[in-house]
């Protein structure tokens, strides 16, 4: 597991109409066995930012075999055509070119060592990524932005009782480390926004 860029937004969220922030989706390489992934390729400053990183892993595009999208948004899928060998997972199913593989994401393995959680707040389609390391469980997810933000309720988000809930069960798991939607990893303890 690689963090190959850690995003940023701008706060307080959300920014004037008509006015322009910087914004950069957390992007991340998992390994499972013969899987390569990638996590949320989103808004970065260049593509450089993702393809630069993971050539220093030692992989090329090509060889990405998955692409997770923790959820819809643009800044999450901009730059997920840079991989195009990789079938697509998200809250509804599977894509690889024109099939679309219908699977609910609640408990759904990506891989022997990586499930999908439905967790939607932020947004209806949410899922948190949960990856099994040595070290203990990895969170992939948009319940946090980094690690204090929203240190309330999420001020774009679509159902904040939902988002609360999600943010519970997924400390509950006692994950080891919570790699957020913008922001570099981070260990869950008891001052996380909950």
């Amino acid at each position: 597991m690689s963090v190959l860029f850690a995003g940023y937004a701008p706060w307080p969220v959300p920014w004037p109409v008509g006015t322009t922030a910087d914004v950069a989706s957390t992007v991340a390489f998992l390994r499972d066995g013969d899987q390569l992934m990638i996590v949320d390729p989103g808004f970065v400053p260049d593509r450089k930012a993702i393809l630069d990183p993971l050539a220093a892993l030692g992989y090329s595009p090509d060889d990405i075999t998955d692409v997770i999208f923790s959820h819809h948004h643009p800044d999450h899928t901009l730059n997920a055509a840079l991989f195009p060998n990789a079938q697509v997972h998200d809250v509804w199913g599977i894509y690889r070119n024109d099939k679309w593989t219908f699977r609910p994401s609640e408990g759904a393995p990506v891989s022997p060592g990586i499930r999908l959680l439905a967790t939607p707040g932020h947004s209806e389609a949410d899922i948190t990524t949960l990856v099994a390391t040595d070290d203990g469980m990895v969170a992939f997810t948009h319940l946090w932005w980094d690690a204090t933000t929203p240190a309330t309720d999420d001020p774009v988000g679509m159902d904040q009782e939902a988002f609360h809930l999600h943010r519970e069960r997924v400390l509950a798991l006692d994950p080891a480390l919570v790699v957020p939607g913008h922001g570099p990893a981070f260990v869950p303890g008891p001052d996380t926004p909950r």
